[in-house]
């Protein structure tokens, strides 16, 4: 079977499809899997050993340059040539829609409109899966990927899954022990205070690795090294070496974003700190855990305003992570 997978965007959600590959896989072990996605994500699938062809797309570039659509239609007619057995729409927005249109395939699947933000995109779909919007990320991911191939699993196989994210990158010059923060987000009332983590790094005293990626990101990563000398920031490279990075890290702490949520694609130990968005996000497990604000999520219609992610205290994060470290 010839299966192609649409999730474009963003790292996180690939990440949290991505554990459905293997128990594809698994249940499906001669079939061909592709996945189309957005170019600036292609390195978080690379080297994974469940995917046939990554298959890249830019279509956040026609936001900036209209004329950029006939490239890439060119490039999704191209694909539309690989005759896909099924095509899967894990992200269910009308853009990811009309691309799985556009590939083609003998069926077309993807979430029915009861389950996804721009229902009219279900009426692309042969096949239509339902689950609750506000059910957990990781199970809306895997149930669009896997009931339409017939693939059943549990939340007892994703608890007890296989790493998934791989890298081919070796960064050089990494301490025996190290732990790495993740300061950054979408919003900035998705971020923990800086003055909080360096109170965490503080406490712990291990060496710690900032993982940033704007300018501005940058800059307060800068201030939080002057503040301790357990800060470190950590090069900007690609997002394979952020890969192998985390894989030899001990602990991450950070917020509720895709470089966060690699360290449970790699099980590798994590704390990740949730104000305005909603904690069913992630599995929590005996090395994945979580620290919420007091605050009420609407999964509906998250509040960009909700600073509450602010008020959790730093000690709340030290007695988790030295829970952690004596596991």
């Amino acid at each position: 079977m010839k299966i192609c997978i649409v999730k474009l965007s963003a790292m996180g959600d690939i990440i949290h499809a991505m554990v459905a590959l293997q128990f594809i896989k698994k249940a499906l072990p001669d079939s061909q899997i592709d996945w189309v996605v957005e170019s600036a994500f292609a390195d978080v699938l690379k080297n994974n050993p469940h995917i046939d062809n990554i298959l890249s797309i830019n279509l956040k570039s026609i936001k900036k340059k209209k004329s950029t659509i006939f490239t890439q239609y060119k490039i999704l007619k191209s694909y539309s040539k690989n005759n896909y057995d099924i095509v899967i729409d894990a992200q269910g927005l009308l853009k990811s829609a009309i691309t799985t249109k556009i590939i083609g395939a003998k069926t077309i699947a993807g979430f029915d409109k009861s389950s996804i933000r721009e229902g009219f995109a279900s009426y692309f779909y042969d096949k239509k899966i339902h689950i609750a919007y506000d059910a957990n990320t990781i199970d809306r991911n895997v149930a669009v990927l896997c009931e339409p191939l017939g693939v059943k699993v549990s939340s007892n196989d994703i608890l007890e899954k296989e790493k998934f994210l791989y890298s081919c990158s070796h960064v050089k010059n990494l301490p025996k022990k190290f732990n790495v923060f993740v300061i950054g987000s979408t919003w900035e009332s998705r971020n923990y205070p800086k003055e909080k983590f360096v109170e965490i790094a503080e406490a712990l005293k291990t060496d710690t690795f900032i993982v940033w990626g704007s300018e501005d990101e940058h800059k307060k990563a800068l201030w939080m090294q002057e503040q301790s000398e357990f800060l470190h920031l950590l090069p900007r490279g690609s997002l394979d070496e952020l890969k192998d990075v985390i894989s030899k890290c001990s602990l991450l702490i950070g917020n509720d974003t895709g470089p966060t949520h690699m360290a449970w694609g790699l099980n590798v130990a994590s704390i990740t700190i949730f104000g305005p968005t909603p904690t069913n996000r992630v599995y929590v497990t005996p090395i994945n855990r979580v620290v919420k604000s007091k605050s009420i999520v609407n999964h509906y219609k998250l509040n960009k305003n909700d600073f509450s992610i602010c008020d959790i205290e730093a000690d709340e994060i030290i007695r988790i992570a030295r829970e952690l470290r004596e596991q």
